[in-house]
């Protein structure tokens, strides 16, 4: 890609909705092949929701933060991240709406989902504490940074752990929709599979870092804030994939991925934090970030938090055929959205 400076502002648009398009895309078809590859490992969909597909279709916004935090704008590289969290997790509410049957916390309950749930909480108190503190980086780099890999390496072998050998299991109703009820019967092999899932990882992250480099270059031209383009602008596009993934998992029935999916989605978006720490050389990011970004990190403790009762109670049927916590999600990112374009 041409230098970003050097483009108009129509030639801007146009690289970052074709950006955004190539990402919904391709992002879309890594949901079917996780789905095969839970199925022929065993591993289960929730814990390969969150390592594979989660990661997976995180790669746009991880490479959008990194190249937006080398690039010295901390805040828009955080906010990216935290507003891709809040994106995504609003999504759940979305597939709750699309997923007419019964309430999907009630339908997808698994004891990985509750363990992951709570690991996020954990990975984004870390930031938090970290704003908090005083500004000590080794290498310019806050010691805050490798705690956060280190949380979310515990959460994976806790949740595979919680797989293997679960301590808690959700009551079953006539509405669960249990892993085992999906046949798997593509025909092709687990290792062409794999190559064509790390090609499609290839092609969306690159298009997540033209997503960073225009989104960049709009913010600068048409003088709004870092953290709106972030949160609202470069977030959502690079949170496509999990859209277009979420509901197409939910449509296939495979429900636990769908939720899986995202929550561990979130769990490695946390990290986008950790990783533009290390790509910011100006010192620690988590003392260069505004209140903008901190606001986005309560946000995403309040809808997790929500999130997480709502697998716990799992209710049945809710207001308007979704559940309470899915009104409560939307309402909360609506309401977040809006206060910060208000802001400018």
């Amino acid at each position: 890609m041409p230098d970003a400076s050097q483009l108009s502002i129509t030639v801007l648009f146009a690289a970052f909705i074709a950006a955004a398009i190539v990402i919904a895309y391709f992002g879309s078809k890594m949901a079917g092949i996780a789905d095969i590859i839970a199925d022929r490992t065993g591993l289960g969909e929730a814990l390969i929701g969150s390592v594979l597909l989660g990661a997976g279709t995180s790669i746009s916004g991880i490479v959008t933060s990194i190249s937006t935090a080398a690039s010295g704008a901390p805040d828009l590289s955080v906010s990216n991240a935290m507003g891709g969290i809040a994106a995504q997790t609003m999504f759940l509410a979305l597939a709750d709406i699309y997923y007419r049957r019964v309430n999907l916390e009630h339908a997808a309950a698994s004891a990985v989902n509750l363990g992951q749930s709570t690991i996020l909480i954990v990975l984004i108190s870390i930031p938090v504490l970290a704003a908090s503190a005083p500004s000590f980086t080794l290498w310019s780099v806050h010691p805050a940074s490798v705690l956060m890999i280190v949380a979310y390496l515990i959460g994976l072998h806790n949740a595979h752990r919680i797989h293997l050998e679960p301590m808690w299991q959700p009551r079953r109703t006539d509405a669960t929709r249990l892993e085992d009820e999906d046949e798997e019967q593509d025909s092709r092999s687990t290792g062409w599979l794999a190559c064509l899932f790390a090609m499609l990882v290839g092609v969306v992250g690159l298009s997540g870092w033209v997503v960073g480099e225009t989104g960049l270059e709009l913010s600068a031209r048409l003088g709004i804030s870092q953290g709106v383009v972030g949160a609202l602008g470069t977030a959502v596009v690079t949170s496509l994939p999990e859209l277009v993934t979420t509901l197409a998992a939910v449509r296939a029935g495979a429900l636990q991925l769908a939720v899986g999916g995202i929550i561990g989605g979130n769990m490695f978006d946390a990290l986008f934090v950790s990783a533009s720490d290390f790509a910011y050389r100006e010192g620690s990011i988590f003392h260069a970030m505004s209140e903008r970004s901190v606001f986005w990190m309560a946000l995403v403790l309040l809808m997790t938090s929500i999130l997480l009762l709502g697998l716990l109670r799992r209710e049945r049927q809710g207001p308007v055929g979704i559940g309470w916590e899915s009104v409560l999600l939307l309402g909360l990112w609506l309401g977040g959205a809006a206060l910060q374009i208000s802001l400018g």
